[in-house]
């Protein structure tokens, strides 16, 4: 007769519990009163806009040996020849944002900050980057240089192995 009495006791016991353990790490998220020195979190503006459609594969025209009078006014840099570049033509720039200073992850990714402080991934243009030719040779090794498939990444560069300076 003692148990009977004594089940609904453990069992108000252990729902008091378990809603107290629950409910612990909601409570201590909440109501933080010092201000955290790490920088919000990143924004992907990769994936931003409408909806992706599966377009099927695009033909692509075949590669021909050396290059036509064209292609030596202007190179087209895509993929991480084409990121190296623009990060190349903003990393000594002091300003925030877009046209401001940008930086090398350590997953061979470029990125800037906004004036929130916020990290922005930055995405080459899918049409390229045409670039003199004097300028371009010094992406050659790059994946995306002149269109080629092959070639180093941005992970290799002692940039992307160098720590970030705090902001």
């Amino acid at each position: 007769m003692n148990t009977i009495k004594s089940e609904p006791k453990r069992s108000r016991f252990m729902a008091l519990l378990l809603t107290t353990l629950l409910t612990f790490p909601f409570l201590s998220a909440c109501g933080s009163s010092q201000e955290s020195s790490a920088p919000p979190p990143t924004v992907d503006d990769t994936r931003a806009g409408g909806v992706q459609t599966n377009r099927g594969p695009s033909p692509l025209p075949q590669a021909k040996k050396g290059l036509s009078n064209a292609q030596k006014v202007g190179i087209t840099l895509v993929g991480a020849a084409a990121l190296y570049y623009i990060y190349n033509q903003h990393k000594n720039k002091q300003e925030k944002g877009p046209q401001g200073k940008h930086y090398l992850s350590k997953n061979g990714r470029v990125y800037y900050r906004d004036a929130q402080n916020r990290a922005h991934w930055v995405t080459p243009p899918p049409e390229g980057i045409k670039v003199p030719e004097s300028e371009a040779a010094r992406y050659r090794e790059f994946k995306g240089y002149n269109n080629q498939n092959t070639g180093r990444d941005l992970t290799s560069l002692p940039e992307a192995t160098a720590p970030v300076p705090a902001q």
